[in-house]
């Protein structure tokens, strides 16, 4: 079973998320992961991640990499 347990009403992205993670077969440390990140993303976006253009990413991006944020690791 490979399904995240929350608490809180999921919003529809999300838990279009999580299904595409568990179609996939994403271990739960994955899933936490990639929802732990994507959550930063929104938050440096201060709009849903599924606005954001490639240069919002890029910039997310090199702003993650110059206060020191870890490389996200696939543990798949």
């Amino acid at each position: 079973m490979n399904e995240l347990i929350s608490v809180t009403p999921v919003g529809l992205l999300r838990q279009r998320m999580i299904d595409d993670m568990n179609m996939r077969h994403f271990g739960r440390e994955t899933q936490r992961n990639y929802i732990r990140d994507v959550g930063r993303f929104a938050t440096f976006l201060g709009r849903p991640p599924d606005t954001a253009t490639a240069e919002d990413l890029r910039r997310f991006q090199v702003e993650q990499r110059e206060t020191g944020v870890p490389v996200p690791v696939d543990y798949r």
